[in-house]
């Protein structure tokens, strides 16, 4: 029902990834595949629902209508066994803002935050630009590439003054869907130490057959007391730009912790055109989303086919959720400036380089591979051109 084959172009439309480039890669001779968006036209559905809200003539400030959270609500209950109610939900225009309120709803300046490098760089950033003391608790990683937690080393970082881990889940950039007893084996630390868990869950729905997301504040009663989680539609259904997500608190110490540093804020209601494009996304959805899903792993199955033929150049770390490849890249053998510069210059394609989501991606980079068919096979061409005449050099 849905055709993912080709794609609006987003050149000339102050798209982020395109009106970025020559500030950020040097040059506008490069295909951008950063920033975690998709180049994939928005479902017309929610276009259509918003388009029938602008026959209204008036446009003004309105409160997020109950029937959107209730759309999200039985969204959550339907595909991850996720149980809250409307009144647990704060509005927020993005999950970084919402990670902010937290740091500083559950900690004081200089107290400890807890990320799991290599992680999205706003964990860590927000922690830093808040004052409060960074502590990094390294992913693990096997022979074969997987990542998983170093529970001890975790254990060891934690001191008295240690308040609030920040958990990524699906994990960005690694693309780990963590499993329930790895998930549990946090919560046994974090409970023990009475840690509260700020969970962004935004690629929750992104996630490959095999394989099933399990939401931190349903592991048990006591998970359902110490966790904060941040959900949405922006990565899901391509809508970053309605700029409209959730936080969702269950327990009551932790939402009038939450509500005092939240109003500090005045996060206000957000966007008319928001409301209508987030209840449209979780009303009608689902099958998008399926075909999605199926779309975005074919690509994967694509690029992955490629580096094939390069296995002491580049490795692809396999993937578990969202849309964002993680290539192992220290066979190429060069530094992280060098790296870079060989993806924009020889593969003319602009990448995230691994070095800024930790020193952990020293050696790294990321892809977004969130395109069309056609835009796809324009990527594994260009980067497949450029390692075949690495290897003839």
């Amino acid at each position: 029902m849905y055709d993912f084959s080709t794609s609006a172009a987003r050149e000339n439309t102050n798209a982020e990834k395109y009106t970025l480039r020559e500030e950020l890669f040097g040059t506008e001779d490069v295909e951008p595949v950063w920033v975690a968006d998709m180049d994939i036209d928005t479902p017309s559905f929610v276009l259509e629902a918003v388009k029938k809200r602008l026959e209204h003539p008036i446009v003004g400030y309105e409160e997020v209508p109950r029937s959107a959270y209730d759309a999200q609500r039985v969204w959550m209950q339907k595909e991850h066994g996720f149980s809250f109610e409307v009144e647990d939900l704060f509005y927020s225009h993005s999950v970084v803002a919402s990670m902010c309120v937290a740091i500083e709803a559950f900690t004081e300046k200089g107290e400890g935050v807890i990320v799991q490098t290599p992680v999205y760089s706003p964990f860590f950033h927000s922690v830093l630009n808040l004052e409060r003391t960074l502590i990094k608790n390294p992913l693990s990683q096997d022979e074969e590439g997987v990542y998983r937690f170093d529970i001890e080393d975790l254990k060891s970082k934690i001191t008295p003054s240690t308040k609030l881990l920040l958990l990524c889940s699906p994990h960005n950039p690694v693309g780990r869907v963590w499993k329930r007893e790895e998930l549990e084996a946090i919560l046994e630390v974090c409970y023990e130490q009475s840690i509260v868990v700020f969970a962004d869950e935004v690629h929750s729905d992104l996630v490959y057959r095999g394989y099933q997301h399990t939401p931190f504040a349903t592991l048990s009663k006591q998970a359902q007391e110490i966790t904060v989680t941040a959900i949405g539609v922006g990565k899901t259904f391509n809508m970053a730009g309605f700029a409209m997500s959730s936080v969702v608190v269950q327990n009551e110490k932790l939402k009038k912790k939450f509500q005092v540093a939240y109003d500090r804020v005045h996060f206000a209601q957000g966007s008319v055109l928001s409301h209508v494009a987030f209840e449209s996304a979780y009303r009608e959805g689902k099958e998008w989303v399926v075909a999605l899903r199926e779309h975005l792993y074919s690509n994967y199955l694509a690029l992955k086919g490629m580096l094939e033929r390069y296995p002491t150049l580049i490795k692809l770390i396999p993937i578990e959720g969202t849309y964002l490849a993680w290539l192992d890249c220290k066979g190429l053998g060069v530094r992280d400036k060098a790296l870079r510069e060989f993806f924009i210059q020889e593969a003319k394609l602009g990448l995230n380089a691994g070095i800024s989501f930790g020193r952990e991606g020293s050696g790294f980079m990321r892809l977004n591979f969130a395109v069309s068919e056609n835009k796809m096979l324009g990527i594994i061409k260009k980067l497949d051109k450029a390692l075949s005449l690495k290897c003839q050099k």
